[in-house]
């Protein structure tokens, strides 16, 4: 059976690789290490279609070094203690130097997985190459990341495209035997979305379409043509995964749970991870509907845990509780614009001091220059309230938290106007 375009045209030296030039071209980082020969465990963070896979063979084959791969989506604790003894046994009897072990989407890999790989990585046993689209500082465990180097790879540029359809048309062996022109390319850049995968995918059912034609020319109309059967078909990779996950968010922004849970579907159905949708939950819990329903974010988070644990298809069940309830609960952002104008504050004041009267004061030498002098403990007054001011001088009066009208948000101002007239003041 033939092999998909994208397998057939994948490079196997760093001079046939395309893009990425800022780590892999002459006297940058990566290339430097290939090199040099002295390989450290790294993590390849990029979107789909840019490389990353294909730069890891690439990096095995021009090493010398003996190759494993592990996908994170179907790979367990297991299968990483199998490759780490395997690569124990083969380095103990040959003096070979360290295999590398490739992991596919790494950031599918739970604490415990990850944690299998430490002492491996560490000692030299492998050399980890790691994969993802997600940023590594939230998907990838503190101990492990701080054994690897992090790479960002980006996007390719319509150069970089061209490159690889000018390579395809020419070396593939079966679009070479074709009498092919393409008279446009906007279409295929702008539907690739900079992924070299998609790219030759599109050229793929493009050439294909035209089946039996002596001449095939590629216009922006073909393509088009040939891909609206497939343009509702979900992608979570590209354009209409963001679109998807935009309308479900405003829908739940706008309190529609119909709409919103018809989104949850489409993304559901389309194949995207459970675990995306309840991370959006969790944002939207804290950011649309906040101190409105504090209840909100618990719920969220109980999503979240529950989504993690039991998987597709049961999750749909506690992602559809879950939205729903978001969706028809009373909004507040109110939270979301008091720390965006803390953050500004913050920025601004970078050298205001801190009260002396609320410092900390562990020594006796703090203690003589004054520091917690005058502290007011609250529990010591009555309501458990001293109306001591807290922020540096040059803030003082400053108000963030602006409460708005909800049933919530009611009670926490008739407090804050009893303890901060001056600053809450009833209306």
């Amino acid at each position: 059976m033939l092999a998909p375009l994208p397998e057939r045209m994948r490079p196997n030296t760093l001079e046939a690789y395309v893009g990425q030039q800022h780590l892999v071209g002459k006297g940058f980082i990566l290339r430097n290490m290939i090199e040099s020969g002295n390989l450290s465990s790294f993590i390849l963070w990029g979107p789909p279609g840019v490389g990353k896979t294909t730069l890891a063979h690439i990096i095995a084959k021009t090493l010398d070094r003996e190759f494993f791969t592990l996908s994170a989506v179907n790979a367990g604790v297991k299968d990483v203690r199998d490759v780490i003894d395997l690569a124990k046994s083969r380095n103990l009897f040959s003096g070979a130097k360290a295999p590398i072990l490739f992991i596919d989407e790494i950031h599918r890999f739970n604490k415990a997985q990850q944690d299998a790989l430490l002492g491996a990585v560490e000692s030299g046993i492998i050399v980890l190459i790691g994969a993802t689209t997600e940023n590594p500082s939230f998907e990838v465990i503190t101990p492990l990341l701080s054994r690897c180097q992090v790479f960002i790879l980006k996007s390719l540029e319509a150069e970089d495209l061209q490159i690889l359809l000018d390579r395809a048309l020419k070396e593939d062996k079966e679009l070479s035997k074709r009498n092919i022109t393409v008279a446009e390319t906007g279409a295929l850049f702008r539907q690739s979305g900079g992924d070299a995968r998609k790219l030759l995918n599109i050229l793929e059912i493009v050439v294909d379409s035209q089946l039996g034609a002596d001449k095939i020319v590629i216009t922006n109309k073909l393509v088009e043509d040939c891909l609206h059967e497939n343009i509702a078909v979900y992608d979570k990779d590209g354009e209409l995964h963001y679109d998807l996950a935009s309308a479900f968010i405003k829908s739940i922004r706008g309190s529609d749970p119909n709409a919103a849970l018809y989104y949850m579907c489409r993304m559901l159905d389309g194949g995207e991870d459970p675990i995306f949708i309840a991370r959006r939950l969790c944002l939207s819990a804290s950011e649309d509907v906040g101190l409105a329903n504090p209840n909100a974010l618990l719920l969220a988070n109980a999503t979240f845990q529950v989504v993690h644990e039991i998987g597709m298809p049961e999750a749909r069940i506690p992602l559809s509780e879950c939205t729903i309830y978001l969706a028809s609960s009373p909004k507040s952002n109110s939270a979301y614009m008091a720390v965006e104008k803390a953050m500004q504050a913050a920025k601004d004041t970078k050298t205001a001091a801190v009260p002396l009267y609320i410092r900390n004061a562990p020594t006796k030498l703090m203690k003589d220059l004054g520091y917690a002098d005058g502290y007011k403990y609250a529990h010591d007054y009555p309501g458990n309230f001293a109306g001591q001011e807290f922020m540096p001088k040059e803030l003082e009066g400053t108000v963030l938290y602006e409460p708005q009208k909800n049933r919530h948000e009611d009670t926490l101002k008739a407090y804050l106007s009893a303890c901060w007239p001056k600053y809450y003041t009833k209306k």
